[in-house]
């Protein structure tokens, strides 16, 4: 987590992103945005073992609106937070067991 000049935290992960409750937004370069439930985004991430940190993640999202355009497959240009919101897309959560171990280690 880095903290801005301002003293706020700037989330740069998708697990940070789930302990504060923000949604995860990749944005294409056509502009094309979806919303995604941080929690259910990052078990999925950890069950495949990938990276979750924003930098990498950004290889495992695509747009689907350029690659209908251009037959191929568009990487997202970048990673935002924003709220949470009744169209975001949900992904199975993590057993609470899972979450609260992943919490703890988050805090110490």
């Amino acid at each position: 987590m880095r903290w801005t000049a301002d003293g706020t935290h700037q989330v740069t992960c998708i697990f940070e992103a789930a302990c504060f409750h923000q949604a995860i937004k990749p944005v294409c370069r056509c502009g094309h945005a979806s919303t995604f439930n941080p929690h259910g985004l990052w078990w999925l991430f950890q069950q495949r073992h990938w990276d979750d940190r924003f930098a990498e993640a950004r290889s495992h999202f695509w747009c689907r609106v350029c690659g209908i355009r251009t037959r191929k497959k568009v990487m997202c240009a970048k990673i935002e937070t924003d709220k949470p919101s009744a169209v975001d897309v949900i992904l199975p959560w993590p057993d609470e067991r899972e979450w609260k171990r992943a919490v703890r280690r988050f805090r110490a």
